[in-house]
């Protein structure tokens, strides 16, 4: 199968980050990633500066921003909770560890916001474990068991743009659920989406015409779903693994919104991919 964009169209965006895992973009067009060793850091819009903001102690996976955009939620692998890091003061104080009706987070994994405020956190579970499940917390970090699964791995989650439905990694099974969103906001059915054999998904994003983008840890490459049941394609791939290395959480970025920039795990930079399509916008991307 061969991919709809050429690795020409992929370059490095900033290196000399310490193993990110994770990439979100704020509405002031910067760019902000974790690190293996609790950083958290601030990237110019340019790419051309960074910053290390933060420091959690721990081991940073995915980060959402408010919907105001003023303050970050942090994913924490080794001290299994989610932290908040209010941007104007840059102080870091932890926002939850476990729901008020069930036990605390196994592998806090990736967190979106809805943009009535809601936090969805993917807890992964434990690994070769089918357990992992969705969180739900209010701005207050008081939370719930939304979607008990179990998932196979719960990873990367992405809201459909107009927010009806909740979409899940799992990177296991390994492919990607739906799991629709009620009126009531509880949680409904659930579905596959797309099944990619012999790959570790881990990141996924909504571009503006509906298309769901699916980046994989293994192998290095990136997939897209055209429309809810379409046959994944390859839109990216990188059989070397340099310019694209184990790459992980994704989000469009730029002054256009027409590029996507994936972490890579297995490298030290965060990569942009001139998509030649608009990102859906985020919670925190969209007018008050």
């Amino acid at each position: 199968m061969s991919p709809v964009l050429s690795l020409d169209h992929a370059s490095t965006f900033y290196d000399g980050l310490d193993h990110p895992e994770c990439v979100a973009v704020h509405p002031d067009g910067s760019v902000w990633a974790g690190g293996e060793a609790g950083q958290i850091y601030r990237i110019d819009a340019d790419g051309k500066q960074a910053e290390e903001v933060a420091n959690t102690g721990g081991f940073v996976l995915g980060l959402a921003f408010s919907p105001d955009a003023s303050w970050l939620a942090v994913c924490d692998l080794k001290n299994q909770c989610v932290w908040r890091l209010d941007l104007a003061s840059r102080e870091l104080t932890e926002f939850a560890r476990k729901p008020e009706d069930g036990e605390p987070f196994g592998i806090p994994n990736f967190p979106v916001f809805a943009s009535d405020g809601t936090l969805y956190v993917s807890d992964s579970g434990a690994f070769r474990e089918v357990n992992g499940r969705i969180l739900a917390f209010d701005a207050e970090g008081r939370g719930r068991v939304w979607y008990a699964g179990p998932f196979n791995f719960a990873n990367g989650l992405a809201l459909a743009p107009d927010e009806r439905a909740l979409y899940v990694v799992c990177s296991w099974l390994p492919g990607v659920e739906r799991v629709e969103i009620l009126d009531d906001g509880t949680a409904g059915a659930r579905t596959e989406i797309a099944v990619l054999p012999e790959t570790v998904p881990d990141g996924i994003a909504f571009d503006m015409e509906g298309s769901l983008y699916i980046s994989c840890y293994a192998p290095s490459r990136i997939y897209r779903v055209a429309s809810s049941g379409s046959t994944p394609e390859v839109f990216v791939d990188d059989w070397e693994a340099h310019t694209l290395c184990n790459p992980t959480n994704i989000a469009f970025a730029g002054p256009d919104f027409d590029q996507l920039l994936t972490a890579n795990l297995g490298r030290w930079h965060l990569t942009r991919i001139d998509a030649g399509v608009r990102g859906a916008p985020l919670a925190c991307h969209r007018p008050a």
